[in-house]
């Protein structure tokens, strides 16, 4: 008699999945803005940090490399720390996301946002 029932609960409770989802995704964009990771290059001559989400946020250049008359040596290794960290931003921002849908009982490998 009320065999759609059953179908009717599953379904809220996918919703209700879905929407827990949704916060913890939306927490988790806050929480990168608050993650850091750093970037080198000219071993460790020049180091970049930046939010996992991508943002630079500060350079440390060892005063050595001043020396040099090589302007373009300096902006490579900048260019290099920064890419650097940016790269391990996107890793960062990986991880924290397979954390978060491996959590919720979905794929590691799962792509999120859609």
């Amino acid at each position: 008699m009320f065999k759609g029932l059953g179908q009717m609960g599953d379904m809220a409770k996918m919703m209700k999945a879905a929407q827990k989802m949704q916060t913890k995704m939306a927490d988790l964009q806050e929480e990168m803005h608050n993650i850091m990771v750093e970037g080198q290059s000219g071993a460790g001559l020049v180091k970049a940090t930046c939010t996992a989400k991508g943002e630079l946020k500060g350079l440390d250049i060892d005063p050595s490399i001043f020396n040099s008359d090589d302007k373009e040596v300096v902006e490579d290794l900048i260019l290099a720390a920064i890419k650097d960290a940016q790269a391990k931003a996107s890793d960062r921002a990986q991880e924290e996301m397979s954390k978060l849908t491996e959590g919720m009982g979905l794929p590691k490998d799962m792509k999120l946002p859609f």
